[in-house]
This record gives C-alpha cells, structure tokens and sequence, in this order.
C-alpha cells in the first residue's frame, strides 16, 4: 500500500484518547506518546529559552528527525492571562539576527509559529502550568495559586487555552499543573482527597479538566501527583512527617487509588503523569541502598504510580525524567532502568529537557544550543517510538520530521498495512511450525561510546520466504566486553559469547522485514568478527 492510501485511509484528525492503560486514535489504534521538554515561556523571558542564540525552525527541525513526536511546554498562568487580556509583549529572549522570521512578533505569536512548525514537521504538543507566576523559579512554589492569582484565574486561564486551541489538533494535551507539592505541616501544600478544598489537587485537576473539556471534549487532560500522601490509619490534618509516604514533587499518586480522579463523560481523555528523578537532583531514601529496577519497581514506581497502569486504569506518561550521566553510577543505573521501565510497559514519556540551562539535570542540547548530547540521546533513543527502523509521527499525514522525511513515518502510514487492535502486530497465521533454519542475518552497529560503555543496536533480517516464530543471534566479544542492559530482546548469555532471542513480539518476522534490538556494553566497543542469526 502506498503512503496516500494508508494516508486516505486514516482518521483525518489526530485528537487522541484512553482505553485502559492505553492512549488510542480516533480509529482505536494505540499510539506512544515519547518526547521531551523545553522551557521558557514559564520563565521571564516569556519565550523558549535559546531563541537568544539558537533558531526555532532548526531547533524544532531536529527534534522531529531524532524521533521526538511530542513536546512538553512550561508556561505561567500569568503569561496565558497577559495572553487572554491582549497584553502580549515582544520577549528580550529572542535574537532576530539568529531568527530573523520572528522579528516583531509577540510572546503569543512566537508559541503560535511554534505551534505552526510543529505542524509542518509531524510534532504535537503538550502545554504544561509550570508556575502561577512569569519565574524561572516559580515551580518551587507548592500550589496552583499565589498573590493575585487566585484558583479561578488558574481554570480560566485554562479555559481561554481550550477556546483559542480547540480547532487545532496539534495542540493535544494540557497538563494541568506542575509539580503540586508540600509537606507535612507546610503551608500551603498540595493533599489529595474526595474534598473540595482549596489545597486539594485532585479536586483542582478535576475542575480544570472539566471546564477545558466542556470546551474541546478531545483533549488529553494530564493530572500529575502531589508529594505525600497519609499512611494507613493517618489523614490530612498530621504535621508529622513519618505520618506520610514521600515521594518526588509531583510523584505520589497513591491517592488515586481510593479517591480517582473523576472527568464525567470524558473520561477517556485522562491521563496520569508521574515525574521521577535520580539521585543528582535529590537523594531520596531508596537510593542510599543497593537498589536495581525490581527493587525500584516494587518499592517505589509500583505503589506511586504504576499500579495504575498495570491495574489498566489510566495511561501513565512520566512527564519528566532525565539528569546528568557520567557523573555518580547510581545516577546513570536509575537512569538505565527507568528507561527499561518505559521500554518494557510502552508508558508514554517526555524526557527532561531539551534545554541544557537546566541546571540539576543539563539537556539533550549543548551549551551551543544545536549540538546533541549523544551519550544521553543513545540513552533515551530506544524510548522513542519506532516502527521498523523509522520513528513514528502521532500526525496521521505528517511524517516525523515533515515531507520527505527519511527517519520518520506519518501515524496513517503506520497503521496502513497494519492490524490496528494491537501494536505490535501478533503472529501472522498460516506460519510455518518448523520453519527453515538460518534463513535471517543480523547486523550489529556501534551507536556510540565513552570511558568503560557504548550503546549499540543489532538489525535482525528475516531473508526468508516464511515468517517464522522466532530468533536467536550470537557473537563474540573479546574479554572484558559484556552486554551490561537489553530491549526488545531476551540477553541469554552476556559475553563474552553473547546470546540472544527475540521477545514474544518480535518473533516473527515478515519475508524481507527486520527488527531492531539496542543493548548498552559494559567495557570497550568492538566490533565482532561475525553475527550469526538462526531461525527458530
């Protein structure tokens, strides 16, 4: 099927909404939501930060053709309430000379050229309330109020976004509030209950998400967490801190469990967002401990939030996650395995951040603003949705990085030829039970390095005429290279003779198609003197 067939074929807007733990088109295919954030218009430039030295269409440019297909913005109530009084001033934040197509314009025009970019190159678009107030260092307030800006400007501060957007399909998702945190006997701080109080955030997500979807019922509305939550036998009104199960700001969604958020007859546009960081940016409790991904699962990710998503609840989306590598080993073991968390459970993400002024975790850019961290883009690669080596648009029309892009696909092109109840597809029928042995072939390519690791990725190709069921690949490594992590893979030998075989979904393989596996070596990168695959 050619690209305008499965294009003509698709839904012709791209609105997404929830089944189960799933985020789903207006035809029912399940889609991945992966991508990263870049702030500024939450700060007092009232711009994306870079735009000093870096240009927009570039920036946007390169997100898309690295695979990032959505884009989690940071703003300030106040901004979008200059915004809804007409009071949209031209930023100091933005140098004409490096982006000369943005000269003269306002604060409210450069996010719409934004929005108009991110159309052309197949990017949709997430705006996050990171602050109440224009402040680079507004999120450290606990609340969605402050000074005199009151809760009802907070919702019709919303409501505006929803009336101005609700016709424009690549603004997709609204995250009700940064952050919302506090502890216990701090004043004010954010609970979560089935009140309606002031401080209750539940209560604020669900009005907020109410009166957006009274508006434009096809937006996603992201509820993020709070930071404690009372222990059994303990409320609300404790002021001692061992009373409480503590998380990250914005990461304790255990409340959700007896007191869900409740969005009416939209309730399959909610989403829940956790945010979850490593100890560079705090050093919580668990990690003063030896720790690895089963024990962070169990006693961390699963009782906050994860049971939410393995329950088939809501979908989760981890809006912010990332940090420094090289810099502290538990840093970059936290890292590795949330990253095979979000590979393993497909849980919708946005990196944290694009910007490298972040100041606790740095970005994927460079100080240059153009210049990719490619130690950290290898991390976060394989959390970025692929399909058959290309990364997937959540544009129906729209490639990942616009026409004629050659690293992306439209979502319409995705799902042409393909079954839409599932992804991955399940097994053909009719295969084969013994299929010929040896007929596939396995590439291995180094993606990139640094002192004692590298990240590189093995194509399976099935050279075949049958499907088949499955795979193993080997090689040979010299000694002191291993295969230290594995996705879409099972590592049955990590070197140096490394084993490995195909997981349940990517078995089989169509005559002439291929699949892709990613590990991260322990060690010197090196190249195999032969891959050898058989068929199973």
């Amino acid at each position: 099927m050619t690209a305008s067939t499965a294009q003509a074929a698709a839904p012709t807007a791209d609105w997404l909404h929830t089944r189960g733990n799933q985020i789903v088109d207006e035809a029912g295919n399940p889609v991945w939501l992966t991508g990263t954030n870049w702030f500024g218009f939450n700060a007092t430039e009232r711009v994306f930060h870079g735009l000093w030295s870096a240009n927009m269409t570039e920036v946007t440019k390169s997100m898309a053709d690295r695979g990032i297909n959505i884009v989690r913005v940071p703003i300030s109530t106040q901004l979008l309430l200059e915004w809804k009084a007409g009071q949209a001033g031209v930023s100091s934040g933005v140098n004409t000379y490096a982006n000369p197509e943005l000269a003269g314009k306002t604060t409210l025009q450069v996010f719409d050229a934004f929005l108009a970019l991110c159309e052309r190159f197949g990017i949709k678009v997430m705006l996050d309330v990171h602050s109440a107030e224009a402040d680079n260092s507004g999120h450290i307030y606990p609340v969605w109020w402050k000074g005199s800006i009151t809760s009802e400007q907070f919702y019709q501060a919303w409501e505006w976004v929803a009336t101005r957007y609700r016709s424009n399909d690549t603004l997709i998702a609204m995250d009700v509030k940064n952050e919302p945190h506090g502890k216990a006997g701090e004043t004010p701080r954010a609970k979560w209950d089935s009140s309606t109080d002031q401080d209750n955030f539940k209560a604020a997500c669900e009005t907020a998400g109410r009166r957006i979807l009274a508006i434009n019922p096809n937006v996603l509305i992201l509820c993020e967490g709070i930071e404690i939550y009372p222990k059994n036998g303990t409320n609300w009104s404790s002021a001692t801190g061992t009373d409480y199960y503590s998380t990250w700001w914005g990461g304790n969604l255990r409340g959700a469990a007896a007191h869900p958020v409740n969005l009416g007859a939209n309730a399959d546009q909610l989403v829940y967002s956790p945010h979850d960081y490593g100890p560079l940016v705090f050093n919580q409790p668990w990690f003063d401990k030896p720790f690895d991904k089963a024990s962070l699962t169990a006693e961390v990710w699963t009782p906050n939030w994860l049971y939410l998503h393995d329950g088939n609840t809501a979908p989760l989306l981890i809006g912010e996650w990332g940090g420094r590598l090289g810099q502290d080993p538990r840093q970059d073991k936290w890292m590795t395995a949330l990253r095979d968390l979000i590979v393993e459970k497909r849980l919708h993400q946005t990196f944290w951040v694009l910007n490298p002024n972040s100041g606790d975790t740095g970005g994927l850019l460079l100080d240059d603003w153009k210049t990719w961290d490619e130690q950290k883009y290898a991390l976060l690669k394989p959390a970025l949705w692929q399909h058959q080596n290309k990364f997937v648009s959540l544009d129906h029309q729209v490639r990942l990085g616009g026409a004629g892009s050659t690293t992306g696909i439209s979502l319409g092109e995705r799902y042409g030829t393909e079954p839409p109840s599932s992804e991955p597809p399940s097994t053909p029928p009719g295969t084969p039970s013994e299929p010929p042995a040896g007929e596939c072939s396995a590439t291995l390519r180094t993606l990139g390095s640094w002192a004692g690791g590298f990240q590189a990725e093995v194509t399976v190709r099935n050279t075949g005429s049958t499907a088949g069921r499955g795979w193993t690949v080997t090689w040979t490594y010299p000694s002191g290279t291993t295969v230290a992590s594995l996705w879409n893979g099972v590592l049955s030998s990590p070197g140096p003779n490394v084993g490995v075989r195909n997981v349940d979904h990517n078995g089989a393989i169509a005559p002439g198609g291929s699949v892709v596996f990613g590990f991260v070596g322990s060690g010197a990168a090196a190249t195999p003197s032969a891959v050898t695959c058989t068929r199973t």
